[in-house]
């Protein structure tokens, strides 16, 4: 799990770097280096957090 994604917590707002449709997502949980993010043009998405570094919207 890369450094950004260590902090992510839920609440967060984030996007997925390699899918700019599927628009913000807010962070559900991050457990284990596993980031589940409720995406608003898809839904929940499950994220390994050791291949995706999501990026944070501030």
């Amino acid at each position: 799990m890369s450094d950004m994604n260590a902090l992510l917590e839920p609440g967060m707002i984030v996007r997925h770097p390699d899918r700019p449709d599927w628009g913000d997502g807010q962070v559900q949980s991050n457990i284990g280096g596993t980031v589940t993010v409720m995406f608003r043009e898809v839904g929940k998405v499950v994220i390994d957090g050791r291949h995706v570094d999501l990026i944070p919207v501030f």
